[in-house]
């Protein structure tokens, strides 16, 4: 797991190329592609990541807003998770169910994002906190995993007609956890007289403004409000406009270069499984940041973030100070603008709703995400009592389950 996705993968798609009877020589330049291709992806997020995290810090610090509970990030979420005593068992024993429901057809989606399968480690890991209990723990993980994989069947037909992403799913778990609520919320917004006809998505945009409606105008605009918010000199506005540009140009090409190396084996897995198990259909499980190229989910992230920080002011009850996750906006809208056919205006609306509960959930669950870290010797932010995540703490699926077994306990 040190070695990351861009090791990892490549050597798990070799594989599966083998075993789906594609010859050594194709087998490799598909994962060879495919790694390189997530090398690029990851260098944009990153890309995106170290300019929107100092971003929302400037913004904290210029409004002066003290809370107790440090959103510590999903890195640190997911390093918690990975340290505790039950993710030992999460992997082997994830892909056994995954084989399992592949088998008797209760999913179509091959997860080989190993990577995100801290998302089941982090809600066993609580559970376990919770209760003492590995065998309950272990149970909590699978339940994630399972809805996981079902919600990434579901949304599959999305990936290939809004974002042009044949045979693939995405199971990661915070990605689904805002699907699971997201998508019938753009449904029940698009029936709202009035709000049902706002309408703004890159097309519209660019078509009223011309080339400044561009994806690459867009991002350098966004970009430039985010570096004023975060009271930025104009030097280092203009350069946080200019990333943003280049995050918007440069994440759907990456996302070809993906694509490239996954349709072989996409196409040889579907004929294999179809062939020995009359499966149809069958999906390869990726990464969620296969679906955050798009301009709109961009755009309602950058949009979100601002929102975000204001919401952590304003709402009652709340004591999460939003920081490490702000830079995860992007995962976690990606399938509610993929259901509103990129419509930033309804994105924004209902991201802003399930943000505003993420931070509820994040703050329930605080004391809990704190012990774990306790366990797990992280070492606490400074001057942190509590720590929790959007990412994770916040996730709807890890905490309906959560609370399923805090009742039974």
């Amino acid at each position: 797991m040190d070695l990351g996705a861009t090791v990892i993968l490549p050597i798990v798609i070799f594989l599966l190329g083998l075993l789906f009877g594609q010859k050594p020589g194709k087998a490799f330049r598909a994962g060879l592609t495919i790694g390189v291709a997530f090398v690029g992806i990851f260098m944009v997020v990153d890309l995106l990541v170290n300019n929107l995290g100092p971003a929302a810090h400037g913004m904290v610090k210029r409004f002066g807003i003290q809370l107790n509970v440090i959103d510590v990030g999903w890195p640190a979420a997911a390093s918690i998770s990975w340290a505790s005593k039950i993710a030992a068992f999460v992997i082997p024993l994830g892909l056994l169910v995954n084989i399992l429901m592949l088998v008797t057809k209760t999913t179509k989606t091959m997860n080989v994002d190993i990577w995100n399968f801290w998302h089941y480690a982090f809600t066993g890991a609580i559970v376990y906190t919770l209760t003492g209990s590995m065998i309950q723990g272990l149970i909590a993980a699978i339940l994630f995993q399972i809805v996981c994989l079902k919600v990434a069947d579901w949304t599959a037909p999305m990936l290939e007609d809004y974002f042009g992403l044949p045979g693939i799913s995405v199971a990661t778990g915070s990605t689904i956890s805002y699907a699971v609520l997201g998508i019938p919320l753009v449904k029940l917004i698009q029936k709202i007289p009035g709000v049902k006809n706002l309408h703004a998505d890159p097309e519209t945009i660019q078509k009223r403004f011309g080339i400044f409606g561009e994806p690459i105008f867009m991002g350098l605009i966004l970009g430039i409000v985010l570096g004023l918010l975060a009271d930025y000199s104009i030097g280092k506005t203009i350069q946080i406009g200019i990333s943003m540009s280049a995050v918007m140009v440069l994440m759907p090409r990456m996302v070809k270069i993906l694509m490239e190396g996954l349709m072989p084996i996409s196409e040889s897995a579907r004929e294999l499984l179809q062939k020995k198990f009359g499966a149809k259909n069958i999906y390869i499980g990726l990464d969620s940041a296969v679906a955050i190229g798009h301009p709109s989910v961009i755009s309602t992230a950058l949009i979100l973030v601002p929102i975000t920080v204001v919401l952590a002011v304003i709402l009652p009850g709340n004591n999460v100070l939003p920081f490490g996750d702000l830079a995860t906006i992007p995962f976690i809208v990606a399938f509610i603008v993929g259901a509103s056919r990129g419509n930033i205006i309804h994105s924004v609306i209902v991201g802003t709703i399930l943000i505003a509960l993420s931070l509820y959930m994040a703050t329930d669950l605080a004391t809990l995400h704190t012990q774990m870290a306790i366990d797990a010797k992280f070492h606490m932010p400074h001057g942190a009592s509590k720590i929790s995540s959007i990412d994770q703490g916040g996730n709807l699926i890890n905490y309906l389950i959560y609370k399923l077994f805090f009742w039974i306990h």
